[in-house]
């Protein structure tokens, strides 16, 4: 039998939360009880509840207990340029243009460019983003890996265009996204997507890839976005620590 560890009890009472069985305003069961449910030490489940504490969906404290504050993250959840909620603010105003859908096994050069494990499967969802502006070109080329156990979001994915699909498997299946990386690299547009953005082949480009993980540091998602280089500025502010 598989031990349960912090991780995993923080992802499985953020699922709760968002699935309803912990309302808004209500008590989680104290630690104790946890520790009693799950076979976890008091500073393992004090880990997890820190977690919790920390994407805002609870409070904490004394002579009161553990109190459900939201049932999905804070707004402010940050990376270390932007808010989740910028990207969905993105998809809002972008709309999703599907090309392709497909069920897949990453190969070892797949998997090493995406960095995650050869021989996983894979739901692949291609798309254009464009704005509603008349005549507008292409804003990004943008090829989505969601985990094959999530194959049922595809057919969301079309019927909502506006919404990003870490939202879709939020809202589906219950899984909290904590945590977004996200890498930019300087690329020449690649010959087979020339086309389809209305670039020259081989002119500057970015290409931004984004690892989207659950509360228990699982990897649920994988995108990546080529954008021509004169359609996308890329800007960061970086603040003094008052530390």
């Amino acid at each position: 039998m598989t031990k349960t560890t912090h991780t995993d009890l923080s992802r499985q009472l953020a699922e709760a939360i968002a699935a309803g069985k912990y309302p808004l305003g209500t008590l989680l069961p104290t630690e104790f009880d946890l520790c009693e449910e799950h076979g976890l030490s008091r500073y393992a489940v004090r880990k997890a509840l820190d977690e919790l504490q920390e994407l805002g969906l609870i409070s904490r404290r004394k002579n009161v207990g553990t109190r459900v504050e939201a049932l999905r993250p804070a707004a402010g959840f940050t990376q270390s340029i932007a808010t989740v909620d910028e990207l969905a603010q993105f998809g809002a105003r972008h709309v999703r243009v599907i090309r392709s859908t497909e069920q897949m096994v990453a190969d070892l050069a797949l998997a090493k460019e995406l960095g995650c494990e050869g021989g996983t499967r894979w739901l692949h969802i291609s798309s254009l983003r464009m704005d509603d502006t008349p005549k507008a070109r292409p804003i990004c080329w943008t090829d989505v890996y969601v985990d094959a156990a999530f194959s049922d979001v595809a057919k969301l994915v079309r019927k909502s265009p506006e919404i990003l699909i870490s939202s879709l498997i939020e809202a589906r299946y219950g899984r909290v996204i904590a945590r977004i990386k996200q890498g930019v690299d300087a690329i020449l547009m690649p010959a087979h997507l020339a086309g389809e953005l209305q670039a020259e082949a081989g002119s500057p480009a970015l290409k931004i890839t984004r690892r989207y993980f659950d509360t228990g540091g699982e990897l649920l998602e994988i995108s990546r976005s080529v954008h021509p280089a004169s359609r996308f500025t890329f800007s960061m502010e970086m603040n003094r620590s008052r530390e």
